[in-house]
């Protein structure tokens, strides 16, 4: 039996689909995460086989002033889970990188993060590699699902409302469909071995500025809306963002003997689900 935390988000929704009655799911109005004391007597009773924890303070501008509440989310209860739970697939993010490179982030790449968000998963990860029996952290990034807050609903809403909008196009990453970074998790399990401790990145396949994604969401969404690109300077946010986070996958697709689809046909298949 597995224990899925974050299982209201984008993730957990999805992992839940696919693993069904074979883990248990919790979220904040389950089990306080942030809370040693709860964490360590929710799980002493317990043995999972693994937690998958896609619990994450994930509001990055939010975070820039309210650095405690996202340490606590993603610094600490990481700790606690890795703790006591001893086995752990955790799920991080290319932020903790700070986007200066101009080829994929292997696994080993030196960190910098720009932002509060990027700085506290980062701090997550060291805790989970001290901490842990067996960890496996997996970073991914620019998520997307037909579930909570993403950049695909936000444009086909304002798509369907607007005649054009502005995008940034200064931005260049991967788009993620979390069902299939889920089947990819689901794939892993298995394999992982007693005591393994790595680092891996996943995200679809392909490369492309948010621009360029938002040009395809209203594409494959039959929307008539002009997607209009411009630079970061123009669109400024309270958090820094890489311009560069491509992250290479060829570590996740060999150990674990995992295909990859491109983030077109992810998008697609999303788009088929609302």
């Amino acid at each position: 039996m597995f224990l899925v935390t974050g299982v209201n988000g984008q993730l957990g929704t999805a992992l839940q689909t696919i693993l069904q009655n074979k883990a248990e799911y919790i979220d904040r109005e389950d089990l306080d995460l942030t809370d040693e004391t709860a964490v360590k007597t929710y799980l002493q009773d317990k043995n999972y086989e693994y937690i998958i924890n896609c619990a994450a303070y994930t509001a990055v501008d939010r975070a820039e002033s309210d650095e405690e509440n996202a340490r606590k989310v993603n610094t600490l209860a990481p700790l606690y889970l890795a703790k006591y739970g001893k086995r752990l697939v955790h799920i991080s993010t290319d932020y903790v990188f700070d986007g200066n490179n101009c080829k994929p982030y292997n696994e080993d790449d030196k960190t910098h993060p720009l932002s509060v968000y990027g700085k506290t998963k980062q701090e997550g990860e060291l805790n989970v590699l001290e901490n842990a029996d067996t960890a496996i952290i997996i970073r991914t990034a620019w998520l997307y699902s037909p579930h909570g807050s993403n950049f695909v609903k936000t444009m086909r809403k304002l798509g369907a409302e607007r005649e054009s909008l502005n995008v940034v196009f200064d931005q260049i990453g991967s788009p993620t469909n979390a069902y299939d970074l889920a089947g990819a998790i689901v794939a892993a399990l298995p394999q992982i071995k007693d005591s393994e401790k790595e680092i891996y990145h996943f995200t679809n396949e392909g490369v492309c500025s948010w621009y360029d994604f938002a040009k395809e969401i209203m594409e494959q969404s039959k929307l008539s809306c002009e997607v209009q690109p411009i630079e970061s300077k123009d669109y400024p946010t309270l958090a820094h963002r890489p311009h560069y986070s491509v992250l290479n996958k060829g570590k996740i697709k060999k150990r674990f003997n995992i295909e990859i689809p491109h983030w077109k046909e992810g998008l697609k298949r999303c788009l088929q689900q609302f």
